[in-house]
């Protein structure tokens, strides 16, 4: 596959930088790291809406500096 690419944009690679930085991306492009981050992003987002969700059944006094405190030493 990556021969394929090379062979592809070689041509003009040469002759245009722009087409070259594609190449070079093309050619060094790993899916799985990608996957990796998309998964960590993923993770952080579901961890975010449970703790939205857990914050919107309690009923807190936010007033109250004291249940702040316990709030937060609970996070």
């Amino acid at each position: 596959l990556l021969h394929f690419f090379t062979l592809f944009l070689s041509p003009t690679a040469s002759t245009n930088p722009k087409a070259a930085l594609k190449s070079k991306i093309v050619a060094e492009f790993r899916p799985q790291s990608l996957i990796d981050e998309l998964l960590l992003y993923k993770r952080s987002e579901d961890q975010i809406e449970l703790k939205e969700k857990q914050l919107s059944t309690m009923r807190v006094d936010v007033c109250s500096t004291e249940t702040l405190k316990c709030l937060k030493g609970k996070a």
